[in-house]
This record gives structure tokens, sequence and C-alpha cells, in this order.
């Protein structure tokens, strides 16, 4: 496929997927592997929230297309790579312990922001995926409050891959009433806004379990070669 032909499908791809999208529902753009030019199609089109899962590459891919989108870390952090984090990204969707938001606290205060910050649940209760259990949630939001230059926002989760969307149905269900639990329980310093769930298989039912924000890489920018 060429470049232009490429950049024309991408294009395509985030038009069909936004004008599909109930009104408060944000498209984040997944760009790990993808190119500058593509991402920058993307953002054309209409993407208004890039998604990167490294530090490094989100640095390179954000310098060059200069400061046209919000930018969200969704893949794991480590606790190494906290301050680049703070200075990149607009948000942190994968915080999963309080030593990891006590680092981004500090580093925050440090260059005097707020990070809104999601935990991740690790729904499908898998041990080589980052993210705490649903159970564990709660505890961890409500250590979180004791922080001042991060702010807690909402959860995100993967859940397992599956080709089949409606396998993914019960993993979303479950972070969802873990996120109206803790929205029910009044928590001071905790904004339950953002659940961040659903990728290009499964972002239909995501939306249908209560997600407003989903992270869509394969359908808009075509698989990985």
């Amino acid at each position: 496929m060429s470049g232009i032909t490429n950049v024309n499908a991408i294009r395509r791809n985030v038009e069909e997927i936004l004008r599909q999208l109930p009104q408060g529902v944000t498209l984040v753009a997944a760009a790990k592997t993808r190119t500058n030019e593509e991402v920058r199609a993307a953002i054309e089109a209409g993407i208004q929230v890039v998604g990167h899962n490294y530090v490094q590459e989100a640095e390179l891919m954000k310098a060059a297309l200069g400061g046209v989108a919000r930018w969200h870390l969704i893949g794991h952090l480590q606790k190494n790579k906290a301050k680049k984090a703070a200075e990149i990204f607009d948000m942190i969707e994968t915080v999963d312990s309080f030593l990891l938001a006590a680092k981004l606290d500090r580093e925050c205060a440090d260059m005097g922001k707020v990070m809104p910050i999601l935990i991740e649940i690790n729904s499908g209760r898998e041990a080589a995926k980052s993210g705490v259990l649903p159970e564990e949630a709660e505890n961890l939001a409500v250590l979180i409050t004791s922080l001042s230059h991060v702010r807690l926002m909402g959860f995100m989760t993967l859940g397992p891959f599956s080709d089949n969307p409606e396998d993914s149905r019960p993993y979303f269900k479950t972070t969802k009433e873990v996120f109206d639990a803790l929205s029910r329980a009044g928590h001071a310093n905790i904004d339950m806004r953002f659940l961040s769930m659903g990728m290009s298989s499964s972002w239909r039912v995501a939306i249908e379990e209560g997600a407003n924000i989903i992270r869509i890489g394969t359908s808009i920018f075509g698989a990985r070669s």
C-alpha cells in the first residue's frame, strides 16, 4: 500500500469510527509501532487524543508532531520513567501501585502540575499483566487521595485478548461495577469521570458496558506489519 493510499485509509477509518461514537466517548488512537505520518493523518481526521505504550517513543513522536493533540500513556509505566512520563503525557491510564502514584506525585510537584491518572484494573486476573485486582482498587484509590499532584479520575482495563468481542463483556462489566461502587463511596479527592475500556475488536461492547474512553489501533491504522 502506498503512503498516500494508507493516509487516505486512516482518515476514512477515523471518520467512520467517530461517526459511530455516542456523545461523550473519547477515541484514543493507539500509536504503538505507528509512524509519525500515520499518526498525523489520524489527527488531521479528527483524533484529539493519542495513546502510546512507551515513554521514549512517545517523546519523539510528540516532538515531531507538535502540540496538536493530547497524549495518554496506555502502557505499563516503570517508576524510573515517571519523570519523563510526567513531562510528556496529559494523562497516565496505567497506575497500578501506590509507589508509582507517589513517584508521579513527586515528579509532578517539581513541575508544578497535577496529573490526571486512571487505576489499571486486572479484570482478567492474568498473572502476566499489570494492574490491580478488582477487589484491591478501592484501597489503592483511598491511598492515592493523600497525594496532591495526581488526581484519580477513573479506571482502565484491558481484559484477556479474544477475537470474539463478547468474550470481553464480563471483564468490562466487572470493571464498571467496581467503578460504580467507588463512585458511590464518595471519597474526597476522587473524581470518577473516565472509564477506559475496549480496543479494535471490542470497543462497541465496551461502550455498551459503560466505557467513555476507547483505545483503538488496528481499526484506525491497519494491521501491524
